[in-house]
């Protein structure tokens, strides 16, 4: 008879025990997903290594959760083995410790970018690549990345830490590939037979314009002269040959400039120069893949920051004489200018 009440007794007492174990459970499963103390939107970045009860801790400092404990327990029970990610994290106003551990658990860390304008050389792109602070690690000298255009200017994202030679990787990576990708559905018979080519002439209409509605344009009044046999007589080819992309001219070229002795000079070299002069986007390599329908052999500046196209060679001189008009009212206008 004692015996079954202690047995009752037990069982009361083990029922009473399961019974505030589960409204414990349950309050502290509402606290970890309600609304979080933070008001507005909060950055945190976790070194690498972290440790969950440290994450906690700078968690509850910076105000994105109230209980570290609770946080703690939140994630052994509910992550369930996957581990909290490092990175800089922008967490929102009112975010729950559950939200908070989800969006570490699945890495949804700040995407920061870092844009590589189109036609720059070897030297600035590693010169923008070492002023993007919250990249990381050293960068090669100019002279190991070997001749330009291999690198594809777009806008890159990355999160906070990510490697600088990653980068010129992911570059590398995306001019082979686009190269891949527009090289067969090229136009018929042009005037050049490999990618290396066209990424040379991509690479020189680059230089020339920097206006999206020309390129195919000045494209084909290259192209037009290879297939004739004539010079390129491109500026940035002088000044590339000049300056072989390590530093700017700095000054306009002259007209001495174009008898330099080089096998970029285009203006004393026919045909294509043995490498590209820059990094061309990739307007500027479907632009002579696809070039405009047309017979003009000539172009130049307009003065409004685009060019005036000529057929022949009278009408070139013409439009270089307007050019030169403009130019030297231009010079007299900032030399008389208090």
């Amino acid at each position: 008879m004692r015996g079954r009440r202690f047995v009752t007794l037990i069982a009361a007492a083990a029922l009473l025990a399961a019974a505030a174990a589960g409204v414990f459970a349950g309050l502290a499963y509402e606290r970890f997903t309600s609304p979080g103390p933070t008001l507005e939107p909060t950055t945190v970045v976790v070194p690498r290594g972290s440790s969950v009860a440290a994450i906690a801790e700078k968690l509850a400092e910076a105000g994105v959760i109230e209980d570290a404990g609770l946080f703690r327990i939140g994630v052994r029970i509910y992550a369930a083995g996957r581990p909290l990610q490092a990175g800089e994290y922008l967490f929102p106003a009112r975010v729950s410790p559950r939200a908070t551990m989800e969006q570490m658990v699945e890495g949804r860390r700040v995407q920061r970018r870092v844009t590589i304008a189109e036609g720059l050389t070897n030297r600035e792109v590693l010169a923008v690549l070492a002023g993007t602070t919250a990249l990381s690690g050293e960068l090669p000298d100019a002279a190991a990345l070997g001749e330009q255009g291999r690198l594809l200017p777009e806008t890159y994202f990355f999160v906070l830490g990510d490697q600088r030679r990653e980068m010129l990787d992911r570059m590398r990576d995306a001019m082979a590939a686009t190269l891949d990708e527009l090289w067969p559905s090229r136009a018929a018979d042009l005037p050049f037979d490999t990618r290396r080519q066209a990424l040379i002439l991509a690479s020189i209409v680059e230089k020339e314009t920097g206006l999206d509605r020309e390129r195919p344009r000045i494209a084909a009044v290259f192209i037009n002269r290879l297939r004739k046999g004539m010079p390129l007589q491109s500026d940035p080819t002088v000044i590339f040959a000049l300056t072989r992309g390590l530093e700017p001219l700095g000054r306009a070229l002259m007209t001495a400039d174009l008898a330099t002795k080089s096998d970029f000079n285009t203006y004393v070299v026919p045909g294509l120069p043995p490498a590209p002069i820059s990094n061309p986007g990739r307007a500027a390599l479907e632009a002579v893949l696809h070039p405009a329908t047309s017979d003009e052999l000539y172009f130049v500046a307009d003065g409004t920051g685009g060019h005036v196209f000529a057929r022949t060679l009278a009408e070139h001189v013409k439009n270089v004489a307007a050019w030169r008009k403009i130019a030297a009212e231009r010079k007299n206008e900032a030399t008389s200018a208090p």
